[in-house]
């Protein structure tokens, strides 16, 4: 009699032999079919790549690919989510075939014989965003690589978005190490591993000597395309170009490599990094680069591929790399701001004409200094002391008065080159408290003076003092009577006194970036109507009201108590500098997002070393303005006016 346990252990042998016996099962991407994949193409098929900078679909860029398909059967290759792109080309940019959509999850699939050959029988390929370290774990050195290449060559475009741009240049940014570089970190070490350069992927021959990238200006990218140019010209031993592509942009490159730009958002681009660097960098150290030029084509640019060369450019730009920060240089620029709360209920036509002439002043005030090759410190100086003197601002001469019926000021100053800085607060006879904050930083061991005490350092430095009525306006008095019934009916009714957030608000501030790529930052205010016990906001605090360093500066205006708790100004330039935001995204993040949620309001400007300027606000209105190479000074009161700020030169 036969035991269980043989049988059974007999039962076993044979799967095992049955199973070796068997021919290995070939890995098969995902596939989804849209469309009549055996429906004669329409038109010509023409050679062209479609670089996309990842944004929201460019209806228009994708109709120009799908034409020099003929519009016909389009292969879309991607290594995540399924077929919901495919579902986009047919249904909402529509006018093709077929589409087909190969998701993969390994390498094993790129040699599926049903995926390739749909590759060799497309009329497009297009190559899906993702993650690009799966592209090149997958398909490098595949018969989809092989592939790619072959269908270009046959004279059929190949279009791509986000990673699926990244791979098409002849150098790519890997992502390797499962990460996504930031601009600050791929500067702080440029030839190192976190860089992760990959070669020998696609060749392309209009994409020969370029490394391409993606969400370029949205995400802050031209610092860590500056640093993979210098790692990949380490590899080639050649100089290479770099092709940094806006979110909301699209190239279209034709066959002979002249290309246009489609944008779905103004002054969206792509910025062209001219490579051969004269410096050569090290492992292990920070980038230093004393001239990196750049030039920005635009919608009606014409760029030419793979030389770089652009026709008609929206902008040259000249930077400079300094211990691992991208600056600016030769393209001085000054930012300002009169205060948010402004609401156009409290505010006559004559008042608001006067505003904007003022803010106008002072623009040209500190552009002079600029012009003149002055550092930025002087340029915040001079610009600030046009709006202490003006009486439509809350500081210096337009300063409201305390619950005592004195006016008090409050000032600072930073510099963000050597990082020391000047701060006074509580004055009461300082003509321009930024002159003082000023001398506190040139000619004092100190940060900051308070009141007699620094009244008397200001006669002691020759600050010019005044009587203590030249601050007096009848508007500003006037407000403090209505302050004062509201607290007396308030009393008498034992209720609380909510102030609304305006209250608190009333700040005047300067940025410069000089010609040599240094910032500073500059604050002053009269404070808030009926305040009492010495009150101080925000202003004259260093890293609440005012920062500036090597690559950012801010000026605040808002509810101070808020923007102290937050140390908002050096909040924003924190996250600018340890998790490369860009300046617009960080100033948002702090100001409309952790301010109000904390129960404040306000507004703040921003600058950054490489020439970046955002505006964040969340009331009616903030006097603001900016001034730029060309000496046309530009402002704007409310929410809804605004301007494309291009500060650089341009042809």
């Amino acid at each position: 009699m036969v035991s269980v346990s043989g049988a059974m252990r007999r039962v076993v042998v044979c799967m095992l032999a049955l199973a070796f016996s068997l021919p290995a099962l070939a890995a098969k991407p995902a596939h989804y079919v849209l469309g009549d994949t055996s429906a004669r193409t329409p038109g010509q098929v023409r050679p062209g790549l479609l670089l996309m900078g990842g944004g929201d679909r460019n209806f228009e860029a994708m109709r120009w690919f799908m034409a020099k398909a003929g519009n016909g059967h389009i292969v879309v290759l991607r290594a995540s989510q399924a077929g919901e792109i495919g579902e986009e080309f047919f249904k909402e940019v529509g006018g093709i075939a077929s589409v087909e959509t190969y998701v993969f999850s390994d390498r094993e699939s790129a040699t599926d014989p049903a995926m390739l050959r749909s590759l060799k029988r497309a009329d497009g390929i297009f190559l899906a965003g993702g993650d690009q370290s799966r592209y090149v774990r997958y398909w490098r050195g595949t018969p989809v690589a092989a592939a790619l290449d072959a269908h270009v060559r046959a004279g059929k475009p190949l279009g791509g978005t986000s990673a699926g741009l990244a791979m098409q240049g002849e150098y790519l940014y890997g992502a390797m190490d499962g990460g996504s570089q930031i601009s600050p970190r791929a500067l702080a070490d440029p030839l190192g591993p976190e860089n992760t350069i990959e070669a020998d992927f696609l060749h392309l021959a209009l994409l020969q000597g370029v490394i391409t990238d993606t969400h370029f200006s949205e995400r802050n990218r031209l610092g860590r395309l500056i640093a993979f140019v210098a790692k990949a010209e380490s590899i080639a031993k050649r100089p290479l170009i770099g092709l940094g592509v806006d979110e909301d942009a699209a190239v279209a490159v034709e066959g002979d490599g002249s290309a246009r730009v489609y944008a779905t958002a103004p002054g969206a681009g792509a910025t062209v990094v001219k490579g051969g660097f004269a410096q050569v960098q090290a492992e292990d150290q920070a980038m230093n680069l004393d001239r990196v030029d750049t030039v920005v084509a635009g919608v009606r640019s014409v760029l030419h591929l793979p030389s770089g060369h652009v026709e008609k450019p929206a902008a040259e730009r000249h930077y400079a790399v300094r211990k691992g920060v991208l600056v600016a240089m030769e393209s001085p620029l000054l930012v300002i701001h009169g205060g948010a709360g402004v609401e156009r209920a409290s505010m006559t036509p004559a008042e608001e004409a006067a505003a904007r002439i003022a803010l106008e002043a002072a623009l040209r005030a500190g552009h002079a200094q600029l012009s003149a090759g002055k550092p930025a410190l002087d340029a915040v100086t001079a610009a600030i002391t046009v709006l202490e003197d003006a009486p439509q601002f809350n500081a210096g001469r337009g300063a409201v008065f305390t619950h005592d019926g004195r006016n008090e000021l409050d000032s600072s100053i930073m510099d963000g080159t050597t990082g020391k800085a000047g701060a006074v607060a509580g004055v009461q006879r300082v003509r321009n408290p930024i002159t003082l904050a000023r001398a506190v930083m040139d000619r004092s061991r100190h940060v900051m003076m308070v009141g007699g005490g620094a009244e008397a350092f200001a006669k002691e430095q020759g600050v010019p003092l005044v009587d203590p009525s030249y601050f007096r306006t009848e508007k500003r008095w006037q407000q403090l009577q209505q302050a004062l019934k509201e607290e007396a009916k308030a009393q008498a009714s034992a209720t609380p006194l909510v102030l609304p957030g305006k209250a608190y608000f009333g700040t005047v501030g300067a940025l410069a970036l000089d010609a040599q790529g240094h910032l500073a930052a500059g604050t002053s205010t009269g404070g808030m109507t009926n305040k009492r016990y010495g009150r101080v906001g925000d202003a004259p605090i260093i890293g609440a009201g005012t920062w500036a360093d090597e690559r950012c500066a801010v000026s605040g205006t808002g509810w101070g108590e808020y923007y102290i708790r937050m140390a908002a100004a050096h909040e924003i330039c924190a996250r600018v500098r340890l998790s490369g935001e860009g300046l617009a995204r960080a100033a948002e993040g702090v100001i409309n997002g952790d301010i109000p949620k904390a129960g404040g309001d306000g507004g703040a400007i921003a600058l950054g070393a490489d020439g970046s300027v955002t505006f964040p606000f969340n009331t009616e209105g903030m006097y603001r303005g900016w001034i730029g190479v060309d000496g046309v000074p530009h402002v704007a009161v409310y929410a809804g006016e605004g301007w494309a700020i291009s500060p650089a030169k341009a042809p």
